[in-house]
């Protein structure tokens, strides 16, 4: 994307409000990442984002006269402990935390999984494994299997920067909690027969880890101002438009900032460009919820296409920066 857009959409409708200090990270997927090959064009990519669901559809030909064996991989977000961040994944329970799935022209490939953990960059799965800890550290079980470790590994532990110590008084009594620090990386792979001369249909669908927080960080005293601003404009392309509706909204509250709550959307669309030459046809669809939600993001030649979804076509499309959507979803303090 050589020049940036934003996009302003605010009609009617409703949306509920979150709790206060509520401040949830994103984590960035992507698409499919290949072995290189110079006889495999992308003929065309088409990629729907929603808050609910990334769908993406490939096509794909080899152009060769002979037929390509590759592997495809689709990388998840890591994940990291810590009692500190607040992360929203789909499934806290399950390795497919982003209920990732794959067809190829039509058919279901069951992927196999690549997990492994690292703490201070030393990779310590097999320790994790051995004492029957999850992998995940974010996992429904893993605080009650880390308090269930004997004294010695959680010291040792702590030491390698595996677990986090935590001592409070309580009481007049000293507890002390471990926490889960490493970083867990996952990835989903499979090995692909790309026929010589042929075209290959290859889709992916996963529900996105998104995040947000309460309010509008980028006003200070109810106008859009500082380092907060300055990184939102370079990130989601905010123009006069949207931070004109915002700063309108913070006006008119008693409180003096506006009635609304971020969402952020990240999509790693720079990860995957193995194949031979650009994106033949490339088309960007995005959908913003509710009709009243405000939505900002960077691209060039945006169309509004539906109520609440917009539009990016481009030709020989090659991916120069990743894609992150800002949406601000208003709310009834009252409520």
């Amino acid at each position: 994307m050589r020049r940036l857009a934003c996009l302003l959409a605010l009609l009617a409708g409703s949306a509920g409000a979150a709790s206060a200090n509520d401040t949830t990270a994103v984590l960035g997927a992507g698409g499919l990442i290949f072995t290189r090959s110079d006889t495999i064009e992308m003929q065309s990519e088409d990629l729907f984002i929603s808050e609910e669901e990334v769908r993406v559809a490939y096509k794909f030909r080899n152009t060769g006269r002979s037929d390509v064996e590759s592997i495809v991989a689709f990388p998840m977000p890591d994940i990291s402990g810590d009692p500190y961040a607040n992360v929203a994944l789909p499934d806290y329970a399950s390795d497919n935390f982003l209920d990732f799935s794959v067809t190829v022209d039509g058919k279901a490939i069951e992927p196999a999984l690549e997990q492994r953990a690292f703490a201070a960059e030393i990779d310590v799965t097999d320790l994790l494994k051995a004492a029957g800890v999850p992998l995940l550290p974010t996992g429904d079980t893993i605080n009650d299997k880390v308090a269930a470790l004997d004294a010695a590994t959680k010291a040792e532990w702590t030491v390698r920067g595996i677990l986090l110590e935590e001592r409070f008084d309580e009481d007049g009594k000293e507890v002390v909690n471990h926490y889960p620090l490493w970083r867990l990386k996952s990835t989903y792979w499979w090995r692909m027969s790309f026929a010589a001369d042929r075209q290959i249909d290859v889709r992916h669908v996963y529900k996105p880890a998104i995040g947000g927080t309460v309010g509008v960080t980028f006003l200070q005293d109810g106008k859009a101002k500082g380092e907060q601003f300055d990184a939102y404009v370079t990130k989601y392309c905010l123009d006069k438009g949207i931070v004109g509706a915002v700063e309108r909204a913070a006006a008119k509250s008693p409180e003096g900032y506006p009635p609304m709550t971020e969402t952020w959307i990240s999509y790693i669309l720079t990860s995957g460009g193995n194949w031979s030459g650009s994106i033949g046809k490339f088309r960007l669809t995005v959908d913003k919820g509710d009709e009243k939600n405000l939505i900002s993001f960077c691209g060039t030649g945006v169309r509004k296409v539906g109520p609440t979804t917009f539009e990016i076509a481009a030709d020989d499309f090659y991916p120069e920066r990743d894609l992150d959507f800002l949406i601000l979803r208003p709310y009834d303090p009252q409520q």
